[in-house]
C-alpha cells in the first residue's frame, strides 16, 4: 500500500498529496480513521477522500481502509518474525536479551512521558464521579491492574469486562460529562477501546489515553495522554513500560491523597481480616 501511493504521488492533485502525505506521515494511526476523520485531519471534505480510495484502486473507502491495515498488520508480524529469527539464533542470551528490551522501553519512554499531562491525568481521576477503565486483549491485565488499585484509592471505578462492543456501549450507559473514561491500548490497537474512546467523547466524558505515542489514534479523542514504549517480543507484547506508567499514577494519587488513602487500607485491612481473605492461602512471616 505505501508503495502504491509512493508511485502515484507524482501524479495526484494537491489534495490528494495533503491524504497521502498524512498517511504516510501516520502510517500506524491513518487505518483507524474514517473518510470524514481523515479529511478533517487533512482539511478536506469527505468526499475528497473516497475519491482518492477510487483513485488507488479501490472499490470505496473501507476497502481502502481494510488493505491499508493489513499493510501495517504485515508489519508488525515481519518485524516479530524477525525478533524471533534473533531470538532462536542466540538462544543463550534469550533471557538478557528480553530483560535489555524491557528495560530499553522504560528509558525510552522517560523521553516521551510528559509531566504536564501527567498531573492533569491524577487531577482528572481524583475530581470524576466515575471512573471507568478500558483494555482489550493484550491490555486487560493493565486495566484491570489499574482498576484494582484505583478501588483503593476512591470510590466509583469500573473496569469494563467484554470482548463485545455492544456490552461494552451497555457497561457504558450512564457515562456522561461528570465521568471520566481510561483507555489503554498498544499496537496493534484494539477497535473496541478506540470505539469505547469515541462514545466517551461524544458523552463530552473526560479521557485518559494510556497508549504508545504522538501516532495513535487514541490520542483523537484523549483530554490527556501517556504515551509508554511498547514493543512485540515475538508472540508476547512488552507491557512493562506501560506498567511502570499504571504504577505512577498510582503512587502519585497515593501522594495527593495519602491520609484518605491510609483509611481506606485501613478500612480494608480490616475487612480482609474479618473474611480471611489472606488467611489459609497466603504465607506470612510466622509461617
Amino acid at each position: 500500500m505505501i508503495e502504491e501511493i509512493n508511485d502515484a504521488y507524482k501524479d495526484m492533485s494537491k489534495s490528494q498529496r495533503k491524504i497521502a502525505d498524512y498517511i504516510l506521515e501516520h502510517q500506524e494511526n491513518a487505518p483507524f480513521l474514517t473518510a470524514a476523520k481523515l479529511g478533517a485531519e487533512c482539511g478536506i471534505s469527505e468526499s475528497t477522500v473516497v475519491r482518492f480510495a477510487m483513485m488507488m484502486g479501490y472499490e470505496g473507502y473501507s476497502d481502502f481502509q481494510r488493505a491499508l491495515a493489513n499493510d501495517i498488520q504485515q508489519k508488525l508480524i515481519n518485524k516479530t518474525e524477525s525478533r524471533t529469527t534473533h531470538y532462536r539464533e542466540n538462544k543463550n542470551e534469550i533471557l538478557k536479551s528480553v530483560l535489555v528490551t524491557d528495560a530499553q522501553n522504560i528509558v525510552d519512554t522517560i523521553h516521551l512521558v510528559d509531566s504536564a499531562s501527567y498531573d492533569m491525568a491524577l487531577d482528572l481521576i481524583m475530581k470524576a464521579r466515575n471512573v471507568y477503565v478500558v483494555g482489550i486483549r493484550t491490555c486487560a491485565p493493565l486495566a484491570s491492574y489499574l482498576g484494582f488499585y484505583l478501588n483503593m484509592i476512591r470510590s466509583d471505578v469500573k473496569v469494563i469486562d467484554s470482548m463485545n462492543i455492544n456490552e461494552i456501549y451497555e457497561q457504558l450507559f450512564w457515562l456522561d460529562h461528570e465521568d471520566l473514561l481510561i483507555g489503554i491500548s498498544f499496537p496493534r490497537y484494539s477497535m473496541r477501546t478506540l470505539k469505547a474512546m469515541e462514545y466517551a467523547n461524544e458523552k463530552r466524558a473526560s479521557l485518559i489515553a494510556v497508549t504508545d505515542s504522538e501516532y495513535s489514534p487514541m490520542n483523537m479523542y484523549s483530554t490527556c495522554s501517556l504515551w509508554a514504549k511498547s514493543d512485540m517480543i515475538t508472540i508476547a507484547d512488552s507491557l512493562v513500560a506501560p506498567m511502570s506508567i499504571i504504577n505512577a499514577l498510582v503512587v502519585g494519587l497515593y501522594i495527593r491523597n495519602e491520609n484518605s488513602v491510609r483509611d481506606n487500607l485501613g478500612r480494608m485491612e480490616d475487612l480482609w481480616n474479618n473474611l480471611q481473605t489472606y488467611r489459609g492461602d497466603e504465607f506470612t512471616d510466622g509461617v
